[in-house]
Order: C-alpha cells, then structure tokens, then sequence
C-alpha cells in the first residue's frame, strides 16, 4: 500500500501535529512503511541576521531534530522504519520538496479547521495538497467547529 510516509511536525504546536502521525503510524504498521517526521525552520528575516549570533542556525536545527527524534523514540514503530529532517525555509516548500526526495507516496498532514484567516490567505496544509505528487491526507481535531463563511 505504501512504502514511505512523510509527517509535517510542527514542533510549537505537537497536537495538532501528534494527529497527523498518530493515523501515519497505523498506515505505517499496516503497510510496512518507512516514516519520516519533519520540521520546517523558518527563516530570519534578511534584515535581522546581523542581529543572530553566528552559532544560532546550528543550535537551532540541533534542538529541533532532538525534539524530532524525542517524538519519533515514543512512535510504535521499529527505529530503523523512522527518520527525522530539518530543512531550512518556506514550510509547504520544503515538505513538497522532502516528498520529492524521499519518493513519498502519502503526506499526513495534522491541521487546524480552516477559519477566515486560511479562507483568504491559504495554509501550508492547503499548499501541500493542492500542489504534491503524492497522495495527501489531512487529519483534522474531531469536534471542533466548522466555521460558515
């Protein structure tokens, strides 16, 4: 069924994110999937960086794939079937692109319900479908309100 599931993580927000690979690990189990979580670092603002010291960057991506991988030693999945990554950039950009790298056949994406804000301006969730190669599935929290627009 599948071969390589990619995980969006959004380390500020690990609920809405825990829903996506929840349902990932039940995919991964029943079909002998490989698994690999991501988390996209933004970047600073050009005008900043003179401002961020110089060992920030690499601090950064090492607090966050330990966090990534602290997240991926607690998934009922053997070790050697999960990977973790930390590129540096646009999110649905760098997903689409991991996608493309890694040869994935399905993203699960944990999303917030679309409000007024993702009406207008558009979410990373609602880039990654409507612009991967693959599969997508969104996993949304049950009952929270669907907003009417």
């Amino acid at each position: 069924m599948f071969k390589n599931i990619l995980v969006p993580v959004d380390i500020a927000e690990v609920d809405i994110a825990k829903l996506g690979f929840d349902e990932a690990v039940e995919l991964a189990k029943l079909s002998g999937a490989s698994l690999r979580l991501i988390h996209v670092r933004s970047p600073v603002p050009y005008a900043m960086n003179e401002y961020i010291p110089a060992e920030y960057y690499d601090s950064d991506e090492k607090s966050v794939l330990k966090a990534l991988e602290k997240i991926a030693a607690k998934l009922d999945l053997p070790k050697d079937r999960v990977t973790v990554v930390s590129p540096f950039g646009s999110v649905y950009d760098e997903v689409l692109k991991e996608a493309e790298r890694m040869n994935a056949d399905l993203i699960v994406v944990g999303s917030h319900r679309p409000n007024w804000s993702t009406y207008l301006i558009g979410s990373n969730a609602a880039n990654i479908v409507r612009h991967a190669s693959c599969s997508v599935l969104v996993i949304r929290p049950p009952g929270a309100p669907t907003p009417s627009f």
